[in-house]
C-alpha cells in the first residue's frame, strides 16, 4: 500500500471527493496536509493556495472557516455577497479585501475588527463616517488619518489616546485646543509641540513632565523661574537651556 493509499484510509475524507483521484495524483491536494474537506484551516488554506481557482466555489460553504479562507482566494468581485455573511471572522477578510469605495458599507459592522480594516483602509473623505464610533480603537485609527482640518472634531473626544493622537497631528497653531486638557500626558504632548507663546504658559502646568516637556520651545525670558523648579529634571533643563543660549 502506498503513503497515498494510506492516507486516504486514514483520513476517509477522499472518499466521495469530486477531486479524487486526480488532484491527489497531481499534488494538487495532501491528505492530512492539503484538503478541501478537512476541518482545519490550515488544511483548507494550504488546498486554496495551491488551487485558487477552486476558491468561488466555496463563498456559500456551511463551515464559516472555508467561507472564510474562500474569501482570501476568490476574486475581488465575488466576495461583495459576504460582507453581510453572519461570521465576523468571513466578513473581516472581506473588508481587508473590498475596493475602498465598497468599504462604506462595512462602516457599522457590529465587529470591531471589522470596523478598524474599514477605518485602516476607507478613503479620508468618508472616514467622518466612524468618528463617532463606540469603540476608541476605532476613532483613534480614524484620528490617525483624518485630514487636519477636520481632526477639532475629535480633540473633546471623551478617550484620552484619542486626544493623544490628535494632539501628535494637529497643526502646532491649532494645539491650544487641548492646552487645557485633563489628561497631562495629551498636554505633556502639545508642550512638546507646542509654539512659543503656548509653551510659555504651560510653564506654569501642575505637572512637573509637561513643564520640562515646555522648556524647550518657550522664550528664553521665561526660563529663569524654572530654574528652582521642585522637580531636578525641571530645574536642569531649564539651566541648560540657559546656560546654552548664554554661551552662543
Amino acid at each position: 500500500m502506498t503513503s497515498e493509499q494510506a492516507g486516504v484510509g486514514r483520513l476517509g475524507l477522499c472518499s466521495g471527493c469530486s477531486y479524487y483521484p486526480d488532484y491527489l495524483n497531481s499534488r494538487r491536494c495532501t491528505p492530512g496536509d492539503a484538503c478541501i474537506r478537512a476541518h482545519s484551516g490550515r488544511q483548507i488554506d494550504r488546498f486554496l493556495r495551491t488551487n485558487p481557482e477552486l476558491a468561488q466555489n466555496y463563498l456559500t460553504d456551511i463551515f464559516w472557516e472555508r467561507r472564510a479562507i474562500a474569501a482570501r482566494y476568490a476574486p475581488v468581485d465575488s466576495i461583495f455577497g459576504l460582507k453581510s455573511d453572519h461570521d465576523e471572522v468571513v466578513r473581516r477578510v472581506v473588508a481587508t479585501r473590498l475596493p475602498v469605495d465598497q468599504l462604506i458599507t462595512m462602516a457599522r459592522d457590529p465587529d470591531r475588527e471589522v470596523r478598524l480594516s474599514v477605518a485602516a483602509r476607507l478613503p479620508e473623505p468618508l472616514l467622518i463616517e466612524l468618528i463617532h464610533d463606540p469603540d476608541y480603537l476605532i476613532r483613534a485609527t480614524v484620528a490617525r488619518r483624518l485630514p487636519h482640518g477636520q481632526l477639532a472634531k475629535l480633540s473633546k473626544d471623551p478617550e484620552r489616546e484619542v486626544r493623544k493622537v490628535v494632539a501628535t497631528r494637529l497643526p502646532p497653531f491649532a494645539l491650544h485646543m487641548l492646552a487645557a486638557d485633563p489628561e497631562p500626558e495629551v498636554r505633556a504632548i502639545v508642550a512638546e509641540r507646542a509654539l512659543p507663546g503656548l509653551a510659555a504658559t504651560l510653564l506654569n502646568d501642575a505637572e512637573w513632565w509637561v513643564r520640562l516637556a515646555a522648556v524647550g520651545n518657550a522664550p528664553l525670558e521665561f526660563l529663569p523661574p524654572l530654574a528652582d523648579d521642585p522637580e531636578t529634571e525641571v530645574r536642569e533643563a531649564a539651566r541648560t537651556r540657559l546656560a546654552e543660549e548664554t554661551a552662543a
